[in-house]
This record gives C-alpha cells, sequence and structure tokens, in this order.
C-alpha cells in the first residue's frame, strides 16, 4: 500500500502530525511520501488527462496512491484533489486551517481516524467535480465576421472529445482543466464589465452583463457560489449550480443544473474579454490569450473524499452557517 501526506507547511501542528504520521506508517510497513502543500501546483489538467506538469516527471508519483492524506484545511484538499484526480484516490482531510468545511477535526488526533481510513472504518463519499474546457482567441483561425473559425466552421470553435476517446489518448484541442468547487469568471483589474452568454444543455437561457458568474458543484455550493446568492447543495447532488455576479439585471436567479447538463459560457461578444479573468477552486489560469467560451460539466471520476461517521453535512451545514439562527 501506498500512501500520500500532504501537509500545510505553514502550520506547526500539521508538520508535528506529518512526523507523527510518518512513524505510524513505519511502523504498519506502507510506504508513506510526505509533500508539502506550497509544492502542489495551482491547477492540473481535467481527470483523465494526467498528472499536472509539475508532478509529471516525480519519480514519486510513477505508481499511484491508494489514500491521501491531508493535513491542512480546505485550500489543501482541493490542491490534493486536482494531483490524485486521475487516480480516483480517495482522501481523508484533518483540518489545521480555518474553516475545514470538507475536513474532519484534527482535535482527537490524527492516528485515529487514518487507521479507521485505512480499515474502511469510514464513510466515502463520491463528489462531482467539474471539468472545465476553455477556447481562447489563439486556439482558432476566425473568418473575417469574427464568428466561425474556419477550420472547423463553428461558432466558438469547440472540438469535443468523448470519454472513449479520452482513455485511447486522444486529447481536445483546446485547454481543458480540473475543479473540485467551482469555475469563476470575472472581471479583471480595469473594472469593466463582463459581456457574456449562458448557454445551458444547448439551450441559450440569458445574455448577461454584470462581475461575471461562478459554475460550481455541490461540493463548491458552500463556497464562492455561496458568497455570491447561491444555494446550499447536498454533497450527492451530481449537477452544477450557475451563479451570476453582480448582474445589472433585477430578474437574475441561481440556476442549477440536471447531472448531464453542459453549462457554456460565450465570451465572444465582449470587446474586452482580453481583460477577463478566469479562476478554478480560486486559482487564476494563466492562458496566455483572451477567452472566447468556457464549458462547463461534470467530470469523468467523481473525487471520493472519506469522512469519520461523527457528522453529517447537515451538521456542519448547521454549526458554519446557522449557528446563530437555531433554536436552543
Amino acid at each position: 500500500m501506498r500512501v500520500l501526506v500532504v501537509v500545510n507547511t505553514d502550520n506547526g501542528q500539521a508538520r508535528d502530525a506529518a512526523v507523527l504520521l510518518s512513524a505510524y506508517f513505519s511502523s504498519q510497513l506502507i510506504d508513506c511520501v510526505i509533500f508539502a502543500s506550497d509544492d502542489l501546483p495551482p491547477w492540473g489538467p481535467a481527470a483523465g488527462y494526467g498528472l499536472p506538469a509539475e508532478v509529471r516527471n516525480d519519480p514519486r508519483f510513477q505508481e499511484r496512491f491508494d489514500l491521501a492524506v491531508v493535513l491542512g484545511g480546505d485550500g489543501t484538499i482541493l490542491r490534493t484533489a486536482r494531483m490524485v484526480a486521475s487516480y480516483q484516490t480517495p482522501i481523508i482531510g484533518l483540518n489545521f486551517g480555518h474553516l475545514g468545511f470538507l475536513a474532519d477535526t484534527s482535535e482527537e488526533g490524527v492516528i485515529e481516524p487514518v487507521a479507521a481510513a485505512l480499515a474502511g472504518e469510514v464513510i466515502e463519499e463520491r463528489r462531482t467535480n467539474l471539468q472545465v474546457d476553455v477556447i481562447c482567441d489563439d486556439d482558432c483561425v476566425l473568418s473575417e465576421d469574427d464568428a466561425r473559425c474556419v477550420v472547423c466552421m463553428n461558432e466558438g470553435c469547440y472540438h469535443p472529445v468523448s470519454p472513449e476517446e479520452a482513455e485511447a489518448g486522444q486529447r481536445p484541442s483546446h485547454r481543458s482543466f480540473f475543479a473540485l468547487n467551482e469555475v469563476s469568471i470575472a472581471r479583471g483589474s480595469s473594472g469593466h464589465i463582463v459581456d457574456f452568454e449562458m448557454n445551458i444543455a444547448g439551450e441559450s437561457v440569458a445574455r448577461m452583463r454584470g462581475d461575471g458568474v461562478v459554475v460550481s458543484s455541490a461540493t463548491g455550493s458552500t463556497a464562492y457560489a455561496l458568497s455570491a446568492g447561491g444555494p446550499l447543495v447536498a454533497p450527492g447532488f451530481e449537477g452544477l449550480v450557475v451563479v451570476p455576479l453582480a448582474p445589472h439585471t433585477l430578474v437574475s436567479r441561481a440556476i442549477v443544473t440536471a447531472k448531464s447538463d453542459v453549462v457554456e459560457i460565450n465570451l465572444a461578444q465582449d470587446s474586452h474579454r482580453h481583460e477577463i479573468a478566469l479562476f478554478t477552486d480560486g486559482n487564476l489560469l494563466d492562458l496566455g490569450s483572451a477567452v472566447r467560451r468556457v464549458i462547463v460539466r461534470r467530470g469523468m471520476f467523481p473525487t471520493v473524499l472519506l469522512r469519520s461517521k461523527k457528522g453529517s453535512f447537515y451538521r456542519k451545514t448547521s454549526d458554519v452557517f446557522f449557528r446563530d439562527a437555531r433554536c436552543n
């Protein structure tokens, strides 16, 4: 068995816990690789398209891990999820951060919950993640009316790749990224309003102007999407949540989709799209070209999160978000 331990190196207690776990795994004859959270890439390819470039050639990652233990907060869990996405490695998080909504508490130590995970005495949650396909101006050769690609003759120049083609090693002709929480499209430092068209399941839903839009998974519904006015969604939900950011309209609403629906955000008509910023799980994507279209769908492989049997999503939701509203 091989175990990956990812440590928030900014936290002294997390570093001490890593030493304890290393000794424990050694006593159990378990191969353990300890990785500093600072060395994790800020973003990586969609699940099924290999490891992030920063770790692809690292000899420690030539073989898959059977378990990933995260000693940190939600941010460290999100970065770990990107690194093990292609292998569906189960992740157990022990909170040494701030909120720690995705992690179990570390107050009672780290050996007991990890031993329970190794023994299968935990709850397994298969969380939907996101495949984010991005088409930039440099990805296609546009016609004179700036509407269609002269190579494929399709507006937006989107060439999909099926799961079967992906398994055969074929890659999409555009950029494809992983996100566990959300992808957000936001106006840049100049402050220009974002002009976008929103399509869901092939249907044009709205043309909007505002600060941008967030497309999240159920896991991400407790993060940026919630702050933008979106709903709290149970972790087993497999669809997407679409939340406009400060739209210039009085009729905007968050939308919850079916699991097979694809959300497309078209920015081709925005003359300031070269200033638009694109984030996955809060990390800015370095694209090198203006974004024309963003396509978001459910990822091919779910992210497996492990948690103890001591709490539930609704118990944690009550503690974190409704603490002042509960009846005593």
